[in-house]
């Protein structure tokens, strides 16, 4: 399983970059898991749009999911194009954005919830409902013998550590730093990210959806206060190979 960070940062894009998204791959097969601001652009830098097998959205914040419509688009194109032909599973929850996701034979939306398990090419795809204004997931995607999993955005609960148990990689958010509290925003911190590892006994940690202030590498000091593991700051194109 490989994973290419395609965009790391939270609320907007920096210039040339991109909000959420992630490419996993593993056999042929390509998830994108989150759609971003500026994640359609970035993306081409690594694949054509027309090699997706599936998309997967955690929530319905525009950081997340705004670029699903330049990606219609771009399906629309290469299919009256004669270049693909189908139409691409969008997995997502309920919501009022949902129905956006169905535009005629270029996208389909699929829904799910915290019951849950997706089974999509090699990988089988679990979730929990996160702590978030909207509604939101945590991600564990099994491939291989390998565990890959991503936490969305969330502030901390106590039930988050034992479903990410025992993850090779695992991808926290991280928008604040430790003696910032970002519980009412719905967000981790520095220090929780470094704890939420630990706890979950995870090989690597990855944090993402970074902050646009402050030294970016003390996100990474203060998470090794708590995580006496492997720590990743992400960055555009940074390719995990699991």
């Amino acid at each position: 399983m490989k994973i290419t960070i395609i965009g790391h940062w939270g609320g907007f894009p920096r210039a040339g970059e991109a909000t959420s998204g992630y490419l996993i791959e593993h056999d042929e097969y390509k998830l994108l898991l989150e759609c971003g601001s500026g994640v359609v652009s970035t993306i081409q830098k690594k694949i054509d749009l027309g090699k997706l097998d599936a998309v997967l959205i955690t929530h319905y914040h525009y950081d997340h999911y705004c670029d699903i419509g330049p990606l219609q688009y771009g399906r629309q194109i290469k299919t009256q194009l004669g270049e693909i032909s189908g139409s691409l599973n969008i997995y997502a929850p309920e919501g009022e954005f949902f129905k956006l996701l169905n535009w005629g034979e270029y996208t389909c939306g699929k829904s799910y919830d915290e019951k849950s398990v997706l089974n999509l090419g090699p990988f089988e795809i679990s979730f929990i409902k996160n702590v978030h204004p909207v509604d939101a997931y945590s991600v564990k995607i099994k491939c291989n013998g390998k565990i890959f999993s991503f936490t969305s955005d969330t502030s901390y609960f106590s039930d988050l550590p034992e479903f990410l148990k025992n993850s090779d990689v695992l991808m926290t958010e991280c928008s604040f730093y430790a003696h910032m509290d970002g519980t009412a925003a719905g967000h981790l911190n520095s220090a929780q990210a470094g704890m939420l590892a630990e706890k979950a006994s995870a090989k690597m940690l990855i944090l993402t959806h970074l902050p646009h202030f402050g030294n970016l590498e003390d996100l990474k000091l203060q998470a090794q206060e708590h995580y006496n593991g492997e720590i990743v700051l992400s960055s555009c194109m940074f390719e995990i190979n699991m």
